[in-house]
């Protein structure tokens, strides 16, 4: 994790909007800590936003308010317009783990579908215990280098221009296994 001291706005905006969405829940930290498995005193650190999520804090986080990583992002954000020009695409990093994440096309009321590309630095090795909200649907197209994607307890190895599509129940994984990065363009629709 990271903790520069130092909090960007975006940042300052997602550490209010998970402790507002604890607190909507009638639950305490030890309550989140106890259905999160993260500790008291991260979840605490995190909504006073003295350290920002990693991307696996953030998808188990996601996982207990049944909120995808993109619509909790957004809803930090001010109301996506309908054209969402590149220099207007928030970016998400965690250096920690050598994830970038860019909303395309962030989610949108009204809307089930979303667009973000992903970046994964060589070597980087991200897993998620579950998914958000069960049975996503998610299309992953390979732009550029290698990765391996493990869905529902099945690999799959794909190069650029290799397209993975499925609905997610269980677990996934996403290993940058070239000496490249990989870059690939995410689309998550919701059930």
């Amino acid at each position: 994790m990271r903790d520069s001291g130092i909090v960007e706005p975006l940042e300052a905006r997602l550490a209010t909007r998970l402790g507002d969405l604890r607190r909507e829940r009638g639950w305490s930290l030890d309550e989140l800590a106890r259905r999160t498995g993260i500790s008291r005193s991260t979840l605490s650190r995190l909504e006073r936003g003295e350290i920002s999520p990693t991307a696996a804090l953030l998808n188990t986080l996601c996982a207990a308010y049944e909120r995808t990583m993109s619509r909790l992002l957004a809803e930090v954000e001010a109301e996506p317009p309908q054209v969402v020009r590149a220099a207007a695409q928030p970016v998400w990093r965690d250096e920690t783990s050598g994830f970038a994440r860019r909303s395309v096309s962030p989610p949108h009321a009204g809307l089930r579908g979303e667009v973000v590309e992903g970046t994964l630095r060589p070597g980087a090795d991200i897993a998620y215990d579950g998914p958000p909200v069960p049975g996503v649907e998610q299309h992953i197209w390979v732009l550029e280098g290698a990765v391996e994607i493990t869905a529902n307890g099945q690999a799959y190895a794909l190069g650029a221009g290799d397209c993975l599509r499925f609905r997610l129940w269980g677990s996934s994984r996403f290993r940058c296994v070239g000496p490249d990065p990989v870059r690939y363009a995410l689309m998550v629709v919701l059930p």
